[in-house]
Formats: C-alpha cells, structure tokens, sequence
C-alpha cells in the first residue's frame, strides 16, 4: 500500500469527530507528567510564602502545552523513519489510524510550542528573564527526544532527561516563580518526581523493546534486556519510595508526605504485570499502572505537603 494513499482530506477526518482525534493525539494519559511536579512545586511553595494562581496556571499550562508538542512531535517524526503503523499501541494514532496529514500534526505541535511561549513571556515578566533560557532549552529537548538526526529517544539517556526535565525541572521552577529561589528543599523533593517521571519513560521502552531494536534503536531497555530493564525499573520504584521515607527520617519532611505509601500497590502491579509478559499488547496494563503510579504518588506527595503547612 502507497503511505500517500492512506492520507485523507483533514476536512473529512472531521467528520469522524475531530475533537476526539486531537485529544488522543495529546496522549492525555501521560499529561499528569507534566501536571504533577508543577502541583507539587506550587504546594510546596506555600510553605514559604503567599501563592499567585495567576503564575500557577500560567505555568501549568505551559508545561502541558510543551508535553503535548513533544507528544505530537513524537507522532511526527515516528511516522517519517517508519516507525508507526496501524498496529502500533500506546500512540495518538492521527496519522496512520486516522489519517491526519504528517505537516498538520507537526503544524500543531509548533503552535503548542508558540502557546507555551507566550505564556513562558508572562512567567518570565513576573519572575525572573533567566528563566526564558531554561525553558528554551527544555523545548529544545522536547523536539530533539524524537526529532534531529541523533533522537533523544533512540538512545539510553530518555529516561534520565525525560525525567530531568519533567521531573525536577518543572518542580524547582514552579517552586521558584512563586518564592523567586531555590533551596535544598525542593531540590531534594524533585528527584523522586524525577525517577518515576523516568520510570514512566523506561516501562515506554520496555514495552517497545523488540521493535525498537529491530528499528536500530539502542535504548536502556534494549541494552538491559528484558528481565533486567524490569528489574531495573523495579529498582526506580523503590528508590522513589525509599528517598520520601528517608526525607522524612532525616527530619527535612514532616510525617504527612509518608502517605504516599498508599500508592504502593500500583508499582507492585505494574513490576508483576511486566516481569513475563512478552508481547506489547499484553503489557499496556503494566504501562498503566506505571503512568498511575507517578500520577498518585505525586498527588499524595502533594496532600501530604499541603497539610504539612498546617503544622
């Protein structure tokens, strides 16, 4: 089959309810990523100082707005080096499901970029201008993880920026536009934010491992193998768990964040639903429970602190 002759009109993908193609596009099960740290970040800025909501939305959608560029420039440019078929999990699918052109997704992942500077412009007026160059940095990382010529996502450092920048990156700044600086404290908080931001990413790439290989892709999961990514991925999980519970030893966090441990059986789930299963299909609820584990966890996390600035 030509993959010229699979592209329809965008005015007739519109009538198979267009709104409903744009948002599985955005990957809506991995936009708490970005939701998350920014929660957390705001909440522990409160613990210093007044909140301006008008900065907390203004950030939060901004790192959506990046997460959903990056998401559409993952479907872009996974299309255009083969990657993506009508058998492929865990994509938006516009394209070769739905048949969106290839530039009209990559139009829309530039203009997120766009939004995402324009609120970035308001962020930066209201804090400080250092900020514009995180933030271009962290865009440019957005569209290399799967765009230029050496992706991002073709190699065994994904885990390790993805969770940087959507991890630490969005804490340390939310925390920062509502106190104007940085201390040890939301440092120290970010990194399980970080890890499971990671952990995310690599169940990602457990879950495409033989066809990532096949593809010429050399990812941490490839390089693991199988039952050692698991592991490893196991190992993400309980040093996330473990550095909330020695914060909170150490006396740098009260006893609230420790309800996070209620998220346990999600990981748990998640380690047991990969550890033998072998086909990608089978472990989308593996994936599942991985996104829901950063998602809970971080709300907990984000409980727990509010009601420590209570004490």
């Amino acid at each position: 089959m030509n993959p010229k002759s699979q592209f329809i009109d965008d005015g007739q993908a519109a009538k198979q309810s267009t709104g409903k193609i744009l948002w599985q596009l955005t990957r809506p099960h991995t936009l708490t990523a970005s939701f998350v740290p920014v929660l957390i970040g705001t909440v522990l800025a409160m613990h210093y100082g007044d909140l301006s909501v008008p900065l907390f939305m203004a950030m939060l959608l901004s790192c959506l707005f990046i997460q959903i560029a990056t998401n559409m420039f993952n479907e872009y440019y996974d299309f255009k080096r083969g990657l993506d078929n009508e058998e492929s999990v865990g994509i938006g699918g516009a394209i070769v499901r739905d048949g969106f052109r290839p530039e009209s997704v990559l139009r829309m992942a530039v203009g997120s970029y766009g939004i995402a500077l324009l609120l970035g412009v308001y962020i930066c007026m209201s804090s400080s201008w250092w900020l514009a160059v995180v933030g271009l940095v962290g865009m440019g990382i957005g569209y290399l993880y799967t765009g230029g010529p050496l992706p991002i996502s073709s190699t065994p450092l994904g885990e390790l920026l993805a969770g940087l920048c959507m991890g630490s990156a969005f804490i340390i700044i939310s925390f920062f536009i509502q106190t104007g600086y940085v201390n040890g404290e939301s440092v120290l908080i970010s990194i399980p934010a970080a890890i499971l931001v990671g952990a995310i990413n690599m169940a990602n790439n457990i879950r495409d491992r033989e066809g990532d290989e096949k593809s010429g892709r050399k990812t941490l999961a490839i390089l693991l193998g199988h039952k050692k990514a698991v592991i490893f991925l196991g190992i993400l999980f309980a040093i996330a768990y473990l550095w909330i519970i020695g914060l909170v030893i150490a006396g740098i966090l009260t006893p609230w964040p420790l309800v996070v441990l209620l998220s346990l059986p999600k990981p748990l789930k998640a380690y047991r639903e990969f550890i033998d299963k072998k086909l990608p299909v089978q472990m989308m609820p593996a994936m599942k429970a991985t996104a829901q584990t950063n998602t809970i966890f971080g709300l907990l996390l984000s409980v727990g602190l509010f009601i420590s600035t209570f004490d």
